[in-house]
């Protein structure tokens, strides 16, 4: 302990030293127009009107290999320095930082901006003042541009003029606004704990447990806190992450605020207070490991009595039942199968890892969000379901061994592969908690979870193989066998509809005419198979055809509209400003409200008040609309609407009386009472 304490120290000194330089050659050093990041004022209304509040940006654009530095900018660096000259009366608010990024240099941590970025202030304006009147601002701004290996102290003289008008804003700036605001930190709206025990902090933030939490990293913006390039770790108790860091060791933390990362441009607004926080269970460690991948493997097995993959797994096992029982082939069978679900288990899992590394907000069945992928699932379902309907017939098939058209072996593994792919869509018990740790493991635990579900998904297979006892049980070969495959064509049949429905609502009535369409096509083409096979005719121009139907469909198909999530209440539509101004002219009564998936107290008020039957009939019967913000994705028109009406972030309730007139803002804590009182 005494030891990390003079390392706190030492680190102090060194940081003191090179802000002192810094700050001199700030002093110093002349303006130029060189500067390694440029930097320009930008405001969002020329025109704003008075006694309002206007947005302004200062737009910096460093060159290629150089950064600039957030407001804490870690163990090395400066933030920008904002010193402004305002006519009478005009104020700027505290100026708003992206989420940052990391930058480790010569064991430094540094919290960067690598690309463009813009800082944005708000600009209010006093009432009273005269359309036409000319507002001069300009400011004298100082920053560090840096690469890995040099630094630069810049300043610059930046200008702008308004004048006071109607407070128009252009669909272009707007746009360039609300680009900026989506890299911004969204407010958690919730209240977070840390504690410190002996050099660590353990900050306990309120998250939903369902959701995930990709590459999670605690950035404070309270300086002396946190050893910014000391490792942090991840662990979950029910709603809350816990981030564990080392604390700086130069005195007790009182106060703590910062802003958690999920990978680049997400991030949540944070502010700690003391008290108690739980070590928490879905952490790094070994045990977490286990238990996760404990669970995993659970939810592998439980997944093979799920419609969607069942037929596949029964149709292995028949195959095995099939072949008399010979041991070694049996096998055989069995660990080429358990291969090829595993490896395609690891592989959607390595690719789920990456697209969140790469910023992209996805979970499990990701490739399900991509309407291409859900027709080619939809089409390779089709030909399972009516090869089971004893429409037609491939040889040597077993579930996969389409994909190969051979025995053995490599028909068992494409058989795993198709078994996996098959099971995307499905969910069952264990899952969830399995993979939402899987995204905050590291890579090698979270790959070893994903290989875990894939041998829970193999394992029924594997004990057949391995067990000659369970073999011994299995039902002799029979006449059986042929009214078993009938029916195990139904949950595929209904597999097949729920594809047409999904890939309806992402795509509306043009894809599904396309899903109908290639359903209908699909079994025409694959009747003239089976009748060509009854004749004993050859199939491979058919098949041509079927791969060509489906080519030229997967390439018609249109792209996904990203619509709004369907809204909990029935008869909820998405909010937008242009319904909810319709509905005011019509003096119709609305309730708004506004909502995040990571939001624990907005979902709670769903649950406990917003979704219960009273209040539904309350609604009804008073014919109160319904309109659900969802800002989980920080949409900047949401984000502002929220900042309109005073809020930074949600949970946000508004209540629009019958007739017309100003809202009522409703508590963050909602009851079933408070709302059905409304309609009164």
């Amino acid at each position: 302990m005494a030891m990390q304490m003079r390392q706190g120290k030492l680190m102090a000194v060194l940081r003191f030293i090179l802000m002192t330089v810094l700050a001199v050659a700030f002093l110093s050093a002349p303006a130029s127009a060189q500067n390694n990041i440029d930097a320009r004022l930008v405001a969002e209304s020329t025109t704003p009107a008075a006694g309002s509040t206007v947005m302004l940006a200062l737009d910096m654009r460093p060159k290629a290999g150089w950064h600039g530095y957030w407001k804490n900018p870690g163990d090395a660096g400066f933030g920008a320095l904002l010193d402004w000259t305002l006519p009478k009366g005009v104020t700027v608010g505290a100026v708003r930082y992206p989420v940052p990024e990391r930058l480790v240099v010569s064991g430094l941590m540094n919290h960067v901006f690598n690309g463009n970025h813009a800082l944005l202030m708000p600009l209010t304006l006093p009432a009273g003042l005269a359309k036409g009147t000319v507002l001069p601002l300009s400011l004298k701004g100082q920053w560090l541009a840096c690469t890995d290996q040099v630094c630069v102290p810049e300043q610059a003289s930046l200008s702008i003029t308004l004048r006071v008008g109607d407070g128009v804003v252009t669909p272009d700036t707007r746009a360039q606004f609300d680009g900026w605001r989506a890299r911004f930190p969204r407010p958690l709206g919730a209240k977070a704990a840390f504690e410190q025990s002996g050099d660590t902090l353990r900050i306990g933030i309120p998250y939903p447990a369902n959701l995930p939490a990709n590459d999670p990293w605690f950035f404070a913006e309270t300086e002396d806190a946190v050893a910014y390039g000391a490792p942090q770790s991840v662990t979950r108790d029910g709603d809350l992450l816990i981030v564990s860091a080392k604390a700086a060791g130069l005195k007790p933390v009182t106060q703590l605020v910062g802003v958690l990362a999920f990978g680049k441009d997400m991030g949540l607004e944070i502010a700690a207070s003391a008290g108690v926080v739980p070590v928490g269970t879905s952490g790094g460690g070994m045990m977490t490991l286990l238990l996760a991948l404990g669970g995993a493997i659970l939810g592998g097995v439980f997944l093979n009595v799920m419609p969607c993959v069942f037929p596949v797994i029964s149709l292995k096992a028949m195959s095995l039942a099939r072949a008399g029982g010979d041991p070694r082939h049996a096998k055989r069978d069995a660990l080429a199968y358990s291969a090829g679900v595993m490896a395609t288990c690891v592989a959607l899992g390595g690719a789920l890892l990456a697209l969140r590394a790469g910023g992209a907000q996805v979970g499990w069945a990701f490739q399900l969000q991509e309407p291409r992928v859900i027709l080619f699932l939809l089409l390779l379902v089709t030909a399972i379901s009516f090869n089971l309907a004893g429409l037609f017939h491939l040889n040597s098939f077993g579930g996969g061994d389409v994909l190969a058209q051979k025995k053995g072996a490599a028909g068992s593994f494409w058989t795993g592969v198709l078994a996996a792919f098959v099971a995307t869509p499905c969910t069952g018990p264990f899952m969830a908690a399995a993979l939402g740790a899987a995204l905050v493991l590291p890579v090698a635990a979270a790959l070893a979870i994903f290989a875990g579900l894939g041998f829970g998904l193999a394992l029924p297979f594997l004990l057949i193989g391995f067990v000659p006892a369970l073999r011994k049980r299995m039902p002799r070969p029979g006449a059986w066998m042929a009214t078993f495959q009938r029916i195990l064509s139904v949950p595929m049949f209904l597999t097949a509809a729920a594809l047409v429905w999904l890939l309806w609502r992402q795509t509306g009535q043009g894809g599904l005419l396309i899903a109908l369409a290639g359903f209908t096509l699909s079994a025409v083409i694959l009747w003239l198979i089976g009748q060509a096979q009854r004749k004993g005719r050859a199939v491979l121009s058919l098949l041509g055809a079927f791969l060509a139907l489906g080519t030229i469909l997967i390439i018609a198909l249109p792209k996904g509209d990203a619509t709004a999530k369907p809204a909990a209440v029935e008869g909820a539509e998405p909010f937008t400003e242009a319904r909810l101004a319709t509905l005011r002219a019509e003096g119709r009564p609305v309730f708004a409200y506004f909502t995040a998936d990571w939001c624990v107290t907005c979902k709670v008020n769903e649950k406990a008040a917003i979704e219960r039957d009273e209040v539904r009939a309350a609604f009804k019967k008073a014919g109160v609309t319904v309109l659900v913000g969802d800002w989980t994705g920080g949409d900047p028109v949401l984000g502002r609407f929220l900042e309109s009406h005073g809020r930074s972030g949600v949970p946000l309730y508004l209540s629009y009386p019958t007739g017309g007139g100003e809202p009522t803002v409703l508590p963050q804590v909602l009851t079933p009472g408070m709302l059905v009182d409304l309609t009164r």
